[in-house]
């Protein structure tokens, strides 16, 4: 299976071209996304390190890139690793790796993209792409189990 889950910020301003194909033109966005790396053990200088990752959506995906994402846009995206390789005007074969994206989303709220307030992403009521709040809980990250659930009827102990 070949899946890949990011999430990161675009590096700068996506590049937008349109292609020709059989069926009239197609969209393409490319795009870098700078995704953190988790932190190393107690011996690492602290430094905060991130990948470069080249990423391209097409059609629907693309259109969607271009028109609302910008550089340091963050961003959580669903798609599959793609290989190849070219020759370049030296002679010397080039080996590329890109992230096709198939489904793409906001990661962060306009006002924490502004500079706003960052979301407390743990436990606090999280808004989806439709405006629909969902999650969150008062006290910890776990969901209480109501009183009346007895411990027959968990799938765990």
């Amino acid at each position: 299976m070949n899946n890949v889950v990011l999430m990161g910020r675009l590096t700068r301003d996506p590049m937008q071209r349109m292609a020709n194909t059989a069926n009239g033109e197609l969209e393409i966005a490319r795009f870098t996304l700078a995704v953190d790396r988790r932190r190393r053990a107690s011996g690492d200088s602290g430094e905060q390190t991130a990948d470069f990752i080249s990423c391209t959506a097409f059609g629907k995906q693309a259109e969607f890139v271009n028109k609302y994402l910008h550089q340091g846009t963050k961003v959580c995206l669903s798609g599959r690793i793609q290989t190849g390789s070219y020759t370049n005007k030296d002679g010397q074969t080039v080996y590329t790796t890109d992230v096709i994206v198939e489904s793409i989303e906001f990661a962060e709220s306009k006002a924490a993209a502004a500079g706003g307030q960052a979301p407390v992403y743990n436990n606090a009521p999280q808004e989806d792409m439709g405006g629909n709040l969902s999650g969150g809980s008062e006290s910890s990250d776990f969901m209480n189990i109501p009183d009346s659930v007895d411990d027959e009827g968990l799938p765990f102990k």
